[in-house]
């Protein structure tokens, strides 16, 4: 895993492009502490820093060709690399062993082409200095992460926003289309930034450009949503282990260790169990946990960890750290992003690198095989919804009569029922489904009257998808949720301490076998991952299968009760932008009072506040 930049600016001097070089590849030191690289030419430079996962003393980057024509800088790991590198023995003389160099020849024989036989995670730029073209490419799901920046000057790109503004001459304006989308869902549309003319590579995309021309993009990779596996369920799930088995067997090659996050829930314990029972490795395993019961899942952790006996490390978050919160959205962010797991995940991402350089994760696992509770939220809507009128009406004002608890929903069964009545308020929102919201378009109009009617269109999503509300539902999931929230999630906090993070369950075949199967294959009245539990029932104890999903969550209704009240007050009193803030007020005093949980909305206001008020400072 690593960090690039590029840069192309016809009107810089080789002096500012060596100035900026240099600040660029200091910003990117946590991506690649092992090595670094620059090279360049007329109007042009490239940088590279390097975390050493294969071929550990050789590969650097910036890589060029015998003739120095074509230059690569890549991130990521392509699994496949020993089978590609011997389709090309033919047609270059390789001077390393390891994945880099394969690509590099790879692209130079066979074009574009070559990149659907890739099979891995990846961001990279080749730049073809005699005909001047660059070509960008980001893996199927979008796992590693390309920003990119054009103007009539030039072009650059970067493996983080924060990295962009060292190398750009433009002032970078925030886009409210962006900033409506954000408050929305608490991330920003695939393509999208938090800033105007600021854009990132969309997975499952190539994009081609030459100085002087518009940008070209190409889609290489769409998922097919068709029904084409076996029809025999049991024959089916033989070919989920078998492509699963695989995907963690691909996700083992490296030159150092590889470890394994482990929160305790199915699809981590799972990932586990495969390397423990299936592929005879014992791997470090690595949990965070919470002071507050109803978020810490440890006691499950261990169980799985004792289970396959792992040398097993944990750690516990006691209370909520400001400085990292800033550290993680200002130096590798760079834009707000809602998902407060971010905190654990880097605290268990720190862990982690102190004993390996490679930690596997479950990512992808609820979006895949129905996982998510809003899910089973949506299938009850359908009964909900052919209630008599009276009855409704009559089972929200019950509902809503009763203070919302501050439990985690994994353990209230009044909780689950006032999210549900939120998934009723805001299923006009909702509709098409392109994320979950945080707000209902009643209460959108009051948070901020202005950005109301404003929002960037979302992606398309397959047309064959829309047939089913939940199938629509897990495909949106897949495409959006999962690389503009859980994957930049992940990669960010991840990196932030030079851990390279791999999700076996994000291997294309494995997401293409998924979505081919019947959603009621995945899920019934009563829950979902049903095909997965059967088809691994003997690796995992029924204590995992049958526990509440909880997912990984932080306390931050607690926190906006307590520790973070003056912050929130303090921000309240400053920039607010076309935020309403009597609304605001009105949020957090039910909050205070317990009257209803709004922890959630009011983390992503939060955190939008922190870094409105830092850029606009």
């Amino acid at each position: 895993m690593c960090g690039f930049f590029f840069l192309y600016n016809p009107t810089a001097n080789d002096s500012l492009l060596l100035e900026r070089s240099k600040a660029a590849l200091q910003r990117l030191r946590h991506r690649g502490p092992d090595d670094e690289g620059v090279t360049g030419g007329t109007n042009w430079r490239m940088g590279h820093r390097r975390l050493s996962i294969i071929d550990l003393s050789n590969s650097k980057q910036p890589m060029s060709d015998p003739g120095r024509r074509f230059w690569l800088a890549y991130n990521g790991e392509t699994y496949n690399y020993k089978e590609l590198r011997r389709s090309l023995l033919p047609h270059w003389q390789f001077r390393t062993n390891g994945d880099t160099e394969v690509i590099l020849a790879g692209l130079i024989h066979f074009g574009e082409d070559f990149i659907q036989r890739m099979e891995g995670m990846w961001a990279f730029c080749l730049w073809d200095n005699e005909k001047k073209t660059l070509l960008l490419s980001r893996d199927r799901i979008g796992k590693k992460p390309l920003y990119y920046q054009t103007d009539e000057r030039g072009l650059c790109c970067a493996s983080e926003l924060p990295t962009l503004s060292c190398i750009s001459d433009t002032r970078r304006e925030e886009d409210m289309d962006s900033t409506a989308d954000y408050l929305r869902y608490g991330f920003y549309l695939p393509g999208k930034t938090a800033y105007k003319n600021i854009c990132e590579v969309l997975p499952g995309y190539n994009i081609l450009w030459t100085p002087g021309k518009t940008i070209r993009e190409k889609q290489y990779w769409k998922l097919n949503i068709a029904n084409t596996v076996p029809k025999d369920k049991r024959a089916s799930m033989d070919l989920l282990r078998s492509h699963l088995q695989e995907a963690v067997k691909k996700r083992l090659v490296a030159d150092v260790e590889v470890g394994a996050f482990l929160s305790g829930g199915v699809d981590s314990s799972l990932i586990v169990a495969i390397l423990s029972e299936e592929l005879k490795v014992k791997p470090k395993t690595f949990t965070i946990g919470f002071d507050d019961d109803s978020h810490d899942e440890r006691e499950y952790a261990r169980v799985v960890a004792n289970l396959f006996q792992t040398e097993h490390k944990e750690r516990c978050l006691h209370e909520w750290d400001r400085d990292l919160l800033k550290k993680l959205l200002f130096e590798h962010v760079g834009q707000p992003f809602y998902d407060s797991s971010l905190l654990p995940t880097a605290m268990v991402s720190q862990l982690a690198s102190e004993s390996v350089k490679v930690a596997l994760s479950g990512d992808g696992g609820d979006e895949l095989f129905s996982g998510y509770q809003r899910y089973q939220a949506r299938a009850l809507l359908r009964l909900y919804t052919r209630m008599p009128n009276f009855a409704r009406s009559g089972l929200k004002r019950l509902i809503r009569s009763i203070p919302e608890p501050f439990s985690h929903h994994s353990r209230s069964v009044l909780k689950k029922a006032h999210l549900f009545l939120d998934t009723v308020d805001k299923q006009e929102t909702e509709r098409p489904y392109i994320a979950p919201t945080l707000y209902s378009s009643d209460n959108f109009r009051q948070l901020s009257p202005e950005l109301a009617s404003k929002g960037h269109t979302p992606p398309p999503l397959p047309e064959s998808c829309h047939n089913d509300d939940i199938l629509e539902m897990m495909v949106a999931d897949a495409l959006v949720y999962l690389p503009q929230d859980i994957l930049l999630k992940v990669d960010r906090a991840s990196m932030a301490y030079s851990l390279e993070t791999r999700a076996p369950f994000l291997d294309h075949k494995v997401i293409e076998l998924a979505f081919s199967m019947p959603v009621n294959w995945h899920r019934n009245w009563f829950g979902g991952k049903k095909l997965l539990r059967a088809a691994y029932a003997d690796l995992l104890p029924e204590s995992i299968w049958k526990r509440r999903k909880q997912g990984f969550s932080v306390p931050i209704n607690h926190w906006l009760r307590s520790e973070l009240v003056p912050d929130m007050k303090q921000m309240l009193g400053g920039e607010l932008g076309f935020l309403n803030k009597e609304f605001i007020e009105r949020l957090l005093s039910e909050h205070i009072a317990k009257r209803r949980d709004h922890g959630h909305r009011l983390w992503s206001i939060f955190v939008y506040l922190m870094w409105l008020q830092k850029t606009t400072a």
